[in-house]
């Protein structure tokens, strides 16, 4: 058996999410990729904390809340609530859900703020340049020059401003930080994103506006500097402090630093950059990566509200209610943007891979090997014959499990499941290879055809333990169906005094008893028409407007 596994604390993150906005397929998806990682890793032993939250601070917060006739909190309060319903819908597993209102966040930003004042790596000082309203940023000279003024991201008009603020010292880091990504490549993925931030880099750090003057009517929105009323916490500086507020607790120190922060590249200079010299400047730990993702876009066009092609939440559940909310996963963990390149979700794209991976791989492969060990043995599991020649299938497994171990380890879930999905493949390969369906045609031959079958039960009690990260119902189905046991609701294998019990050790090759019940049970995936159009959106009737 191969060492045991690192069993050291794990804490991945989110980013927390505009509070303004309706939970749509970024953030689930974002949410999805950690909720994959944080369970594999509980299953792997690990002790794990998986943090999300809304991020509610936003000038923009106050505006929308005044359109509709209610205070900053009131609104912020039923969007929050929204996101929590929609993670709750997806069964996703974070260990906590942090809002920046909080005041156990609040205050901790302002000690950490402060501490960077008596150090002197925050300073006030005047700051005049290009601000994006819509994205609640400065952008640089030359970058809003290359956009011809215009934001970025939404294309709206930037605003010229000069105001007092405080400054962080971003320009005494530069050195380290970029002494510290050459160390630890590992610190910036995927590649490309790590490329782009060093190329920044290159070019010098600026001191950045960590403060803005407070405006008539929104005195109360927002995390005051330390001693002085007259300045508010610039909300992306609030945000970012999330990471450490959420676990600087006596009971939750031990997580930091966070492994993995999983964002979207349009945030990646922030928690690339600002991020971790704030740390620096407070004399912690820096995460171990930040994972960035690229964008969905859908049918090969960006999506957007005015084209009518938003993947929101109703679109969502009319997946989910359609094709089941593993199908949903499964398609978002292993053909989602998590390298440079964006995903384009196309609904003829999404029924080929639920048919070929689920309902003619795994699926199929599941229900093919219940029903011969039925039809054959009496749904008994047999005895593993051995047979001249055959396949090594304990080093099979071996390579499989260690390959999803090692793509989990860098949040390529993809790579992971297709570790589990590939496992199975290779038993439906070696079932119409030894075609036992003929060998059981001669009653001689039953002991053989019992080790073939045992072989691939085996083979896939592994698989569906290798993707139960994303298949979160289904391969408990599967489990159930071959008598074996269940994740717990996080994704862990507890025995019955109630511990972990490691995957390592779990898809060991043998655990599978001769003799344990078998049975084919319903189709776990049953095949979708790819000529079918795609399914309607699901309204939630409560969802506020």
């Amino acid at each position: 058996m191969p060492p045991a596994p690192d069993q050291s604390p794990f804490y991945i993150t989110t980013p927390i999410y505009y509070v303004n906005d309706r939970p749509h397929i970024g953030h689930a998806y974002t949410t999805i990729v950690a909720d994959c990682v944080a369970r594999f890793m509980r299953a792997s032993g690990r002790d794990v904390f998986f943090l999300t939250g809304t991020d509610e601070h936003a000038e923009k917060v106050v505006t929308s809340a005044a359109q509709r006739g209610l205070t900053p909190i009131e609104w912020a309060d039923v969007n929050a609530a929204e996101f929590q319903k929609a993670f709750t819908e997806q069964r996703l597993t974070h260990d906590d859900f942090i809002r920046t209102t909080q005041q156990r966040h609040t205050s901790k930003v302002q000690a950490y703020i402060q501490n960077m004042l008596d150090s002197g790596d925050v300073y006030l000082g005047e700051y005049e340049g290009w601000y994006d309203p819509s994205q609640e940023e400065y952008v640089t000279e030359s970058e809003a020059k290359q956009h011809e003024y215009k934001s970025p991201v939404t294309g709206r008009d930037l605003e010229k401003r000069k105001e007092h603020n405080y400054f962080f010292r971003l320009s005494a880091y530069a050195d380290r930080l970029a002494a510290h990504i050459a160390q630890h490549p590992e610190f910036v993925e995927p590649e490309a994103r790590r490329n782009e931030v060093l190329g920044r880099l290159k070019t010098g750090l600026q001191d950045v506006p960590i403060s803005r003057r407070v405006r008539e009517g929104d005195e109360a929105w927002g995390v005051l500097m330390p001693g002085d009323d007259q300045h508010r916490v610039y909300v992306w500086i609030d945000a970012l402090f999330n990471y450490l507020s959420a676990v600087d607790t006596d009971d939750r120190r031990k997580y930091w630093p966070a492994q993995t922060h999983v964002i979207a590249k349009d945030i990646l200079w922030f928690h690339a950059v600002i991020w971790p010299c704030m740390l620096m400047a407070l004399g912690k730990d820096l995460p171990g990566s930040v994972y960035t993702h690229a964008y969905w876009v859908r049918e090969g066009r960006k999506m957007s509200k005015s084209l009518g092609n938003f993947l929101d939440g109703p679109t969502i559940r009319g997946y989910v209610e359609a094709f089941s909310l593993d199908a949903w996963r499964w398609y978002m963990l292993t053909r989602g943007p998590l390298g440079a390149t964006d995903a384009d979700f196309v609904h003829a794209n999404f029924v080929e891979v639920y048919n070929a991976d689920l309902a003619n791989g795994i699926g199929n492969a599941a229900s093919r090997v219940a029903n011969m060990i039925r039809k054959y043995f009496d749904g008994a599991c047999p005895e593993n014959t051995p047979r001249e020649g055959d396949r090594e299938w304990s080093v099979i497994a071996r390579a499989h499990v260690e390959r999803a171990s090692e793509c989990m380890a860098k949040t390529d879930t993809a790579g992971a499941l297709h570790a589990g999905l590939s496992l199975s493949n290779e038993v439906d390969a070696y079932v119409n290879e030894t075609a036992p369906f003929k060998l059981a045609k001669d009653p001689a031959n039953l002991p053989e055809v019992g080790g073939i079958l045992y072989r691939c039960a085996e083979a896939l009690r592994i698989a569906a333990i290798l993707v139960s990260p994303a298949l979160i119902t289904k391969s408990s189905a599967m489990l159930r169906n071959f008598s074996q046991p269940l994740p717990d609701s996080a994704g862990r294998f507890l025995d019955d005094a109630g511990s972990v019990i490691p995957l390592h050790e779990l898809c060991a090759w043998g655990r599978l008893e001769p003799g344990t019940p078998v049975v084919k049970g319903e189709a776990l995936f049953p095949r979708a028409d790819p000529k079918d159009d795609p399914p309607a959106p699901i309204e939630d009737e409560d969802a506020p407007q």
